[in-house]
């Protein structure tokens, strides 16, 4: 059984369409699942929905809810410290792991942030050990609701359904499984202060690898994301909604090119194998090919980050 949708571009709206097949590659599962791409803007969405999709999810390292990993007060302080200077400076050499993007934010400490899609919240548990005080994590998928202390909270609920308005929402990598991306973007805007800030990163089908490999292409992930958004495919619909596109930014790795390769070889996405297959020098020549991949906007993933329109 599964749930068939609507047969137009969820981001444009298009209705020049066309279709592929693509395989669940990253466990091995197999099957077959139907893509539709915008023949416009190049969006791709899943045509059909698996009743049982929650099966897809089975690896519990796939979905982030891993234990979370608490610091202790001296690495707490430390934490604190590197923040502040980081967000004073920019020094590569204070900048924590999620540092780029976030410094282009300019957040203050007391922001309210919202991370929609925050799997375990470890994530909100660095800001917060970082010296942010009001955090929120949305996943309907937890266990329960969690009051982690009193400056982070994780709601077993979507963020539709919060009553709060936040300065930041963040989702990172949790869009493209979404079914539906003008109600989520939409949800974002009603729960967005007047000046607040909206960041997604997302796959995007500007992708080389894409063009290249096809339904091989690790970030497809089949049936898991359920869209993939060019970059003007988000840009129409996020104006649609009221948005102002402020800046793309592509963070693409060798991910794109390793987990592709060992798709087109037959292997499932494992780590061993990578290492096993391919050489320290190739890896590295991947990462490479990747910066310069971002550099001329053909990367396979990106940071969008939007403000609401005056």
């Amino acid at each position: 059984m599964s749930t068939r949708l609507y047969k137009a571009c969820k981001f444009c709206g298009g209705s020049s369409l066309t279709t592929f097949q693509a395989s669940e590659r990253m466990f091995g599962m197999g099957g077959s699942f139907t893509y539709t791409e915008c023949m416009d803007c190049k969006s791709i969405q899943l045509d059909e929905v698996p009743d049982d999709l929650a099966r897809y999810y089975h690896n519990s390292d796939y979905y982030s809810f891993l234990p979370l990993v608490p610091s202790g007060l001296a690495r707490r302080v430390f934490k604190k410290i590197r923040m502040n200077l980081f967000l004073a400076s920019g020094a590569k050499v204070v900048e924590p792991s999620f540092g780029y993007w976030f410094k282009k934010l300019g957040p203050g400490f007391h922001w309210k942030i919202a991370d929609v899609g925050c799997g375990n919240g470890q994530l909100l548990y660095e800001l917060y050990a970082s010296g942010f005080t009001d955090l929120h994590g949305f996943d309907p998928f937890m266990e329960k609701d969690l009051a982690v202390n009193e400056q982070l909270h994780l709601w077993k609920k979507r963020l539709e359904d919060s009553e709060d308005q936040f300065d930041l929402i963040m989702m990172h990598h949790a869009f493209e499984h979404m079914e539906s991306p003008m109600e989520i973007l939409q949800a974002c805007y009603d729960k967005l202060n007047a000046k607040g800030k909206v960041i997604i990163r997302t796959p995007v089908t500007d992708a080389q690898v894409w063009r290249d490999k096809r339904e091989y292409w690790v970030q497809l992930d089949a049936p898991r994301h359920l869209n993939i958004p060019s970059v003007m495919g988000f840009d129409t619909l996020a104006r649609t909604i009221g948005f102002d596109l402020q800046e793309v930014i592509f963070d693409s790795s060798a991910f794109q090119f390793w987990g592709t390769a060992l798709y087109e070889e037959g292997f499932h996405l494992d780590l061993k194998m990578r290492d096993k297959l391919f050489s320290k020098r190739e890896l590295e020549a991947w990462e490479k090919k990747a910066l310069h991949y971002n550099e001329e906007g053909k990367g396979d993933q990106v940071c969008f980050f939007l403000t609401k329109s005056d």
